[in-house]
């Protein structure tokens, strides 16, 4: 693993990360339960999921445009902020039942959700190719704290306040806030227009235009590069498969009688699914490459359904839980490297909205057929969904299918 004396800012992002996280585990636990609760109608209860995901697309390529010109520290921090006034509106919506200030509200942890998506790619900058893998491994890893603790905090903080629940979408603020915090162990960028000339601002608003233009058309031409529209169709799919599945197990767990107790502790052990194997993931990838870590993530998400498939117990929930997560982990890795080998530095900041566009847009479908698919045909049917989309995936990683030109592999 990649020392993180040697690139400070991993720390600070992996921190970040793990606090991001924590947030995460708990909208995970608590948010399809309290839309049950608040929706008009059984259908929607996994539409604030959705919007979750959808506040992410809406904000991923505002957060990208923002970071270019001002640099990652005050984009990052903004989500955080975003994240902060999310988790205060969920409180309220549950304290005064409104299920549209649910919505509202996790609309505004959505966009902290994209600001999130760009700890790894950060966490690349000044890091030397041999070591990218690594790198964003370590930033990832981040979540395994958040594993360990989120869902004993969700648990024990819902009784917090007087109005159940509401007192963990409180705590979830006061995660933002700290990671808020955390993040001015950012350096300042040195392209900041706080110490640039006021000519360069100037010049920069001028060009506006005609650098949407340049943008349209360089999004153009990186999809057509084999390497960066395999990366893209690995973690769109991937992330959608491990939110769609994700989103369906504590409301399928409900339906067959566990409490809310027994769902966290499964979706404690896949949050661990999804980060403990950063600890080898990104050696593997620095030494086996993209493919053949994408390969195993395949197998590990089949084998979640094929596990599923087989009973509904709550140690088969465990099992398949896990190692959804565990396949989403070496996937997204896989993806993000093969994306950073395959784009020029200047093309980064079209590159990586590429990506966390392409996840939120399949992960917001994912979300709302998540509850229709489990209220309307039941928990068989979500995992049944997942094996021809593995198939395809199975396809693309087929030998050759990866290539790249030569220039491209190192960035």
């Amino acid at each position: 693993m990649l020392l993180p004396h040697r690139y400070p800012t991993l720390a600070v992002l992996s921190t970040a990360q793990a606090l991001y996280w924590s947030c995460s585990i708990i909208g995970i636990t608590l948010t399809g339960l309290v839309g049950q609760q608040l929706a008009p109608w059984p259908l929607l209860a996994t539409l604030p999921l959705a919007l979750l995901v959808t506040g992410s697309l809406l904000t991923v390529g505002p957060m990208a445009r923002w970071m270019a010109r001002h640099g990652p520290r005050q984009g990052l921090q903004r989500g955080a902020l975003l994240g902060v006034a999310g988790g205060l509106v969920c409180t309220a919506s549950i304290h005064w039942h409104s299920f549209v200030l649910l919505n509202l509200g996790v609309l505004l942890v959505g966009a902290y959700q994209a600001s999130a998506g760009y700890y790894r790619f950060a966490a690349l900058e000044g890091v030397d190719p041999a070591h990218k893998g690594r790198a964003a491994a370590w930033v990832v890893a981040g979540g395994i704290a958040a594993a360990l603790l989120a869902p004993t905090l969700a648990l024990h903080s819902r009784h917090l306040l007087a109005t159940p629940l509401a007192g963990a979408y409180l705590v979830l603020a006061l995660l933002a806030a700290t990671a808020w915090a955390v993040l001015q162990g950012i350096p300042v960028s040195r392209t900041s227009p706080s110490s640039a000339a006021p000519a360069a601002a100037a010049a920069t608003l001028t060009a506006a235009t005609p650098m949407k233009h340049a943008a349209i058309t360089s999004r153009r031409t990186l999809w057509q590069r084999p390497a960066i529209r395999q990366a893209l169709l690995l973690t769109a799919c991937a992330h959608g498969l491990m939110i769609l599945v994700m989103n369906a197990t504590p409301l399928a767990m409900h339906g067959h009688g566990y409490g809310l107790e027994a769902s966290a502790h499964v979706i404690q052990w896949h949050v661990l699914g999804m980060f403990v194997p950063s600890l080898w993931a990104g050696a593997a990838l620095d030494r086996w490459g993209a493919r053949r870590v994408a390969g195993l993530g395949v197998a590990l998400l089949a084998a979640s359904a094929l596990c599923a498939l087989t009973g509904e117990s709550q140690p088969q929930y465990l099992a398949s839980s896990l190692l959804l997560g565990a396949g989403w982990n070496l996937l997204l890795l896989a993806g993000t490297t093969l994306l950073t080998q395959a784009y020029r530095p200047e093309e980064r900041s079209v590159a990586q909205p590429m990506m966390e566009w392409s996840n939120s847009a399949v992960a917001a479908s994912m979300s709302l057929a998540s509850g229709v698919l489990v209220q309307s045909l039941g928990w068989q049917a979500v995992n049944w969904a997942m094996l021809p989309v593995l198939c395809a995936m199975a396809w693309w990683l087929r030998p050759g299918a990866l290539a790249m030109p030569t220039a491209m592999r190192t960035p």
